[in-house]
């Protein structure tokens, strides 16, 4: 037994002491209510990520894969799983790079970026629903999520 008589050696008197633990927590009831809000547009979770972020990225340019995974910190690989079934989906199209002929340009259709306008509101307003219990502290929160994730590299 540790210091406590806990079985687990952990610095914390309490589980819920874990900004870890409570991090996971979290995150798992916001994907459960992200998940409930695409479900009536057939998106799953990254599909929406994907999708939404390129239709955001697309005003600048040309988008390759490593622009969209970078832009929405996703692995290279899984987002050309993600980007093929979204192709499948007629949602998005892989098109040869105007000035690299190794890269691909993406390119959402117009059906991609009215479905991701729809669900965008949708995500919007379950976020507005999920944060408002931080009241008028969301934006010093997402401040301390910008914050983590820059560190984080």
């Amino acid at each position: 037994m540790t210091a406590g008589g806990r079985r687990l050696a952990t610095g914390f008197t309490e589980a819920t002491d874990s900004p870890g633990l409570l991090l996971w927590q979290v995150t798992q009831r916001w994907q459960a209510a992200q998940r409930a809000a695409l479900r009536p547009f057939g998106l799953t979770h990254v599909q929406f990520v994907l999708l939404a972020s390129l239709t955001w990225l697309a005003t600048d340019g040309v988008v390759t894969q490593k622009n969209l995974a970078d832009h929405a910190a996703t692995d290279q690989m899984m987002t050309s799983q993600v980007l093929r079934a979204l192709e499948a989906m007629g949602l998005v199209h892989r098109l040869p790079h105007p000035t690299d002929r190794r890269a691909r340009a993406l390119a959402v259709t117009p059906e991609g970026e009215a479905l991701a306008n729809r669900a965008v509101v949708a995500v919007e307003a379950c976020d507005a629903a999920f944060f408002a219990a931080l009241g008028d502290g969301v934006r010093e929160f997402a401040g301390a999520l910008r914050a983590l994730r820059n560190a984080a590299g």
